[in-house]
């Protein structure tokens, strides 16, 4: 079943003829209603018929490799096992084969096709698999490739293909990326491969290269134009030969890699700072790196590093770096964890080693409940008491809210805010009382549906319907009986631009309240001293469920549903089986405060004061986690903020979520697409879950 993006009451079906051969139909229905409960009634007819479930975890490999216009070696084996350097995966489930594997290279002079060959034939060798391809993207010698296990080539739909120009002048793709989406049943994937500009002192050119590729790259769902890809899937991965550098004199970087000693290096990583200061990547997660710096190595070797390098315009000097990187980021409240991330030292023909990371992620399918059809047409209710919203800009003019969801039969908006008023010429706080607010109905009422949805939010003016900031929210946090209060950022073509909370709640039907758990859910982890050796993902105890044995038996079982403080990583631990205890029940992580967003003290009521006005001496360390001892006071001249004083301590990592769906027209592969969100139940390892208050704000 292929749902329409673009036309909400039309539906695809491809019926399997022979072998390799099928026909597609596509029908209109009376309403979005009507189709959804078409869908649920064949996927109930399947349930009862078929003994194949649907999964609700997959595992992913992503590789990313400067090539350096070498043709690879014959056999790439140790890429595509993670063998090697960092963290990798333990022996005994490193050849259990991934659901889908996303090899993205650059300088790569093979052309397509052989290189498709060239990983279906690694992947053939290690897993006695077929594997599909289902998307190859090329710009010059940049390219993306995505390969499925093939039971799940009729999962995989709306599959879309891009690529942005960041050469000079922006017309030559010589630098740039590809991007690759797709919907695996019912939840939303995107995949960018970049090779950003190069040179030490460069840093800004790779920021705007960065930035153009988030504006330009055309993935995803057409409808939410209003939202750049960083907000249209529920999982977006970002890998490439990212090209920042390290800050350091060089004599200094190799005394720090002879004797294994990365922090001092990552605390001058270009990337790492150029994200604490919100440039790059705002809320995207990168795994902790514990292997060296993958370029610039002498070719045929991984003991030396050349950092000279003969160019016409004189000798240059090229610092061991990591420029080669993975990052991702995810909608709140969505399960994904990372279990390896590291790089291989056999693979000498480049002057870069190869990157690889797995991952654990959740997904959903099409929804019918575990009880059948409902009884009753009680319709669950989205309902918004109200909602406040700091935005950049210095206009005065009125606002209004879009609210759009696979899980709506049609997208809503607001009325104009009936408040607003400023302390700060550069921000405008905005509100909307329940009156301005819409109720919204989704398609469908059962509970255990509606928490794996996600709703998007955007702050647009009157004037010339222009957006000044996107969200997202999670609804899991926001079902009950009463009101939920909300706390997230805003943000517009990868700036932050604001802040928004409000109090809202999903309403169900009494009938409609059973759940179920879903298999990561009952992974738990207890801290074990024992455990695994430093820098392997272990497997410590097989589960008796067949997909467990294909997928979580695989490497660090040990991570899965993890609930942790950011850069709280241990990897000596070991799993228990249990059911998952609900993130509102005891005392949950909260992240930590940066302070750094001038939009919080005027939310706050603190008249004509930015961040950057305020002494520091009144301001918290970014790596205190002790919350304020009481709430701040409300607007009042000469109000003061004096928090708990400051200490000195690291910078505190960015680990965030959030995304949205996709599609590149109605046309990809089979499979039957649910509504958008994936998994849902678990805080997992990225920020923003719980619909947490971001950074800038600080915990009740």
């Amino acid at each position: 079943l292929i749902k329409s993006q673009r036309v909400q009451n039309k539906l695809g079906i491809v019926f399997e003829k022979e072998k390799d051969k099928s026909q597609r139909k596509d029908f209109i229905f009376a309403s979005a209603k009507k189709r959804e409960a078409f869908c649920q009634l064949l996927q109930l007819m399947k349930n009862k018929h078929s003994n194949q479930d649907e999964p609700d975890m997959i595992s992913i490999f992503i590789g990313t490799w400067n090539m350096g216009s070498v043709p690879a070696p014959k056999s790439v084996a140790s890429w595509v096992l993670c063998r090697g350097l960092g963290k990798t995966l333990d022996e005994m489930t490193v050849t259990i084969p991934h659901d889908l594997y996303v090899f993205g290279t650059q300088e790569n002079s093979v052309c397509d096709r052989e290189w498709v060959e060239t990983l279906r034939a690694v992947l053939k060798d290690q897993t006695e698999l077929d594997y599909k391809p289902i998307a190859v993207q090329t710009l010059w010698n940049i390219k993306i490739a995505v390969l499925v296990k093939p039971e799940h080539e009729n999962r995989i739909s709306h599959v879309g293909m891009s690529s942005v120009k960041t050469g000079i002048a922006n017309t030559l793709g010589n630098k740039g990326a590809v991007g690759v989406s797709f919907m695996f049943n019912g939840t939303s994937f995107g995949f960018v491969n970049c090779h950003l500009t190069s040179g030490n002192e460069k840093i800004a050119r790779r920021n705007q290269n960065y930035l153009d590729i988030l504006r330009l790259l055309s993935l995803g769902d057409k409808q939410l134009g209003s939202f750049d890809i960083s907000l249209r899937f529920t999982h977006l991965f970002w890998l490439g030969d990212l090209n920042y550098r390290l800050d350091m004199d060089i004599q200094e970087i190799l005394n720090y890699i002879n004797r294994k000693e990365f922090e001092p290096l990552l605390k001058v990583d270009q990337l790492n700072l150029e994200r604490e200061k919100n440039k790059v990547f705002l809320r995207f997660a990168e795994e902790d790196i514990s292997f060296p710096p993958t370029y610039r190595y002498e070719r045929g070797s991984r003991d030396t590093y050349v950092w000279q390098k003969q160019k016409a315009t004189g000798m240059r000097t090229n610092v061991p770096s990591w420029c080669d990187r993975i990052l991702w980021k995810s909608y709140p409240e969505t399960h994904i964890v990372c279990n390896s991330y590291g790089c291989t030292d056999d693979l000498v023909t480049s002057d870069h080693s190869p990157v690889f990371a797995t991952f654990e992620v959740g997904v959903t399918s099409q929804f019918v409940s575990k009880k059948g059809l409902p009884k009753s047409s009680e319709q669950a209710y989205i309902e918004f008491e109200s909602i406040e919203a700091i935005v950049k800009t210095a206009s005065r003019t009125k606002f209004f809210i879009e609210f759009y969801s696979t899980c709506l039969e049609e997208f809503k908006k607001s009325y104009e805010n009936d408040s607003q008023n400023s302390d700060n010429v550069n921000f405008l706080r905005v509100g909307w009382s329940n009156k301005q607010l819409t109720t919204l109905k989704p398609l469908l009422s059962e509970i255990e549906y509606l928490q794996d949805q996600h709703l998007l939010l955007t702050v647009k003016s009157v004037d010339g319907y222009e957006s000044y900031g996107e969200c997202v929210l999670a609804l899991k946090s926001m079902i009950g009986s009463t009101a939920q209060q909300f706390h997230t950022y805003l943000s517009h073509r990868g700036e932050e631009t604001g802040n928004i909370r409000g109090s809202m709640r999903v309403r169900v039907p009494a009938e409609r309240m059973g759940t179920r758990e879903r298999l990561y859910e009952w992974i738990s982890v207890d801290n074990d001293e024992t455990g695994g050796p430093k820098g392997k993902s272990t497997m410590v105890s097989r589960v008796g469920h067949d997909y467990v044995k294909q997928s979580v038996v695989r490497k660090q079982l040990g991570e899965l549903g993890k609930v942790t403080e950011e850069g709280e990583r241990n990897s000596k631990e070991e799993i228990t089986l249990r059911p998952k205890q609900d993130p509102s029940d005891g005392d949950s992580s909260i992240s930590k405060n940066s302070y750094n967003n001038p939009a919080y003290y005027i939310l706050e009521g603190v008249p004509n004061q930015s961040a950057a006005a305020i002494s520091p001496e009144l301001l918290p360390s970014p790596t205190s986690s002790n919350p304020p001892a009481a709430k701040l006071p409300p607007s009042s001249a000469g109000v003061r903020i004096k928090p708990p004083p400051a200490t000195s301590g690291p910078p505190h990592p960015r680990r965030p979520g959030t995304a949205q769906e996709c599609s590149s027209g109605d046309d990809g592969g089979a499979g039957v697409v649910g509504q958008g969100g994936g998994g849902g139940g678990v805080l997992g390892t990225v920020g923003g879950t719980m619909n947490r208050p971001p950074p800038d704000f600080p915990p009740p």
